[in-house]
């Protein structure tokens, strides 16, 4: 996903959404904005101190102890300035870690909260850069930008109103010189927010294709396309460069207003206040105040550009933040969840439709009225050809998914009565397309396990390796404690199913739910595993996507699924007998299990077919 629909609200309304987060560090906040006032209002003491040096003790008959006197002032404003400046880092930077850390950390429970709909839409780099980037950056701006963008403002004010009480005329001079600052800032404002949210949105979209290229290395390698690869990369990086350049010209123009403006009304002010000193209208002591204010002044001044800049940018940031916290979870409890029965197992498909979001409103649905129902312990296997709807038919049994007519039931009920932490606690998964964690082989398989009093955890894990035929797992450099990397992709495709299949076993679920769990096994494997599955499974209510036939020898009965619906129920062998797209679905499957099954088990395959009665002559060539 490139960036996510932009919030147009204003600076103020973005920022107050941070106000829960902060009200639990608002003291100290309020102390370190104290502690930086403080410095900047001892940092325009000073120049007071010039002023009554320069008219009691620089002139002709002067008391010299004054110059020792003002020398002890000014020193002491120096060390208290630096102190107030220590006080506000220690009094700002560990708050601020704080709401980074908490805001990191609900946004992550936010996101794992999420339906899989919304992380279908997202690219990852978004995410990611939302939950590193965005918020390290509003970190910083909370512990210095915001404080010192008040503190700013203030000093300013403060300055303009002293450098007014030593001379009005010099003063409207250097006001004058900030109309036109204030002005411009408005503009700025809307240009600099806008180029600003399109360089966080494009990095966020740099950081989607370095994970995804990452992620499918093996490929780009495999197929040569790296060099294809690298140059769309360099295209997106270019454009964040140039949206990089326009923010930095945008700033550019604004700190050369903000900081000729206010040297060229110095430079007129300095001639007016000589020429007010000749005329006897201001004290020499007065006009080096003045300037003095004016060189103290003008470093905030200068500072606005910048600070406008971060403040802008942490608007952004807020502002993709929330746009993630904002998201809704379609598939939530219910007000009063119901209690999954104790011998709950069966699994009922009622008239169940379902069409991912987004979808074309004239496309038919995915799943177009399913009707199933699976008995308590029973193994089912579900096969089809390709994009019939088996896998997203069964994504629904742990509502990744809900159904969008019909009803599905587990146990009698309904699982939208359920809460979705019951449900997701007694059915287990293990898909096609293993995903693994950049943990041990332990972690990994005992991800979904429950604590039991029966068995302890190693004991879980034993059967569990053992049924999914790991025992790879005991031999790799340190055994099940071995790191097997990002993705497992350290781990062939075999090796990786296991995992996943253990994974699923260790859970010990009510519902098991297999999307070809077998496919990259080879048969003496398969065999194996399909043995010790039929002595665990005898009380698991499981279903199965079947891609290869003998897989289906697993399943008590078989459903056949066709343009989104069920189209047959019964045994392999009823359907294999009296079921012609069946034959079709098997036959289609033959050719890619010649590859791992020897001549032997072909030839079985093909006499079955034709032991079941095959005497039809139009249904065998159907």
């Amino acid at each position: 996903m490139t960036a996510a629909k932009q919030t147009n609200g204003t600076l103020l309304a973005s920022l107050a959404r941070l106000y829960p987060h902060l009200r639990p560090i608002l003291p100290r906040l309020v102390l370190g904005l104290l502690s930086a006032l403080a410095a900047s209002l001892v940092a325009l003491a000073i120049p007071q101190v010039y002023r009554v040096l320069v008219n009691s003790a620089l002139h002709q008959g002067g008391d010299p102890t004054g110059v020792w006197t003002a020398t002890g002032v000014v020193l002491v404003l120096g060390v208290l300035e630096a102190t107030f400046v220590a006080l506000r880092r220690q009094f700002v930077i560990t708050p601020a870690t704080t709401v980074e850390t908490t805001l990191r950390t609900s946004f992550y429970r936010h996101l794992q909260d999420l339906a899989v709909s919304f992380h279908d839409r997202w690219g990852s780099g978004q995410l990611l850069s939302r939950a590193m980037t965005d918020l390290n950056f509003l970190r910083r701006w909370l512990a210095f930008g915001a404080i010192m963008l008040v503190v700013t403002s203030l000093t300013v004010t403060i300055g303009i109103i002293l450098m007014f009480t030593l001379s009005w005329a010099l003063g409207l001079i250097f006001l004058a010189a900030a109309v036109p600052i204030v002005l411009f800032g408005f503009r700025f404002r809307t240009s600099y927010g806008a180029v600003s949210r399109r360089s966080q949105d494009q990095a966020g979209d740099l950081a989607t294709t370095v994970e995804e290229s990452v992620h499918g290395i093996r490929v780009l390698k495999a197929f040569g396309r790296s060099r294809e690869a690298l140059e769309a990369f360099a295209d997106q990086a270019e454009e964040l460069r140039q949206t990089e350049i326009s923010k930095a010209k945008s700033l550019a123009v604004f700190s050369l207003v903000v900081t000729l403006l206010p040297e060229l009304a110095l430079g007129s002010g300095l001639i007016v206040g000589i020429v007010s000193v000749a005329n006897g209208q201001l004290t020499v002591g007065a006009l080096v105040a003045f300037f003095a204010t004016a060189a103290v002044v003008a470093g905030p001044v200068e500072a606005m550009g910048p600070l406008m800049a971060m403040t802008l940018a942490a608007k952004t940031a807020v502002d993709r933040h929330f746009e993630v916290l904002d998201a809704s979870n379609p598939i939530s409890d219910p007000d009063q969840p119901e209690a999954l029965p104790a011998t709950a197992g069966g699994l009922r498909f009622s008239g169940v439709h379902f069409r991912y979001p987004g979808a074309p409103a004239d496309a038919p649905d995915t799943l177009n009225g399913i009707d199933l129902d699976i008995r308590p312990g029973e193994t089912m296997a579900l096969v089809g050809v390709t994009g019939c709807g088996k896998s997203t038919l069964l994504q629904l049994v742990p509502r990744l998914y809900d159904v969008t007519g019909g009803s599905l039931q587990v146990g009698g009920t309904d699982v939208r009565r359920l809460a979705v932490d019951d449900l997701r606690r007694h059915v287990a998964v293990a898909f096609e397309d293993t995903t693994l964690f950049s943990n041990s082989v332990r972690d990994n398989v005992l991800l979904g396990a429950q604590p039991r009093t029966d068995r302890t955890p190693e004991q879980v894990l034993e059967e569990a390796l053992d049924v999914a035929q790991a025992h790879f797992a005991y031999d790799l450099p340190e055994g099940l404690d071995t790191l097997i990397g990002e993705e497992g992709l350290s781990l062939s495709g075999g090796q990786r199913q296991r995992i996943a299949l253990a994974r699923a076993i260790a859970a010990q679920p009510r519902i098991l739910v297999l999307d070809d769990p077998l496919s990259a096994l080879d048969v003496q494997t398969e065999e194996l595993v399909e043995m010790r599955l039929r002595q665990v499974l005898a009380e698991t209510t499981t279903l199965i996507v079947a891609h290869r036939p003998s897989t289906v020898a697993l399943a008590d009965r078989v459903a056949l699924m066709e343009d989104g619906r069920i189209s047959a129920v019964g045994t392999h062998a009823e359907l294999l007998a009296h079921n012609a797209h069946y034959r079709y679905v098997l036959a289609s499957l033959r050719p890619e299990q010649a590859e791992d099954e020897d001549d032997a088990d072909v030839d079985a395959s093909l006499g079955a077919v034709e032991r079941a009665g095959l005497d039809d002559e139009q249904e065998v060539s159907a």
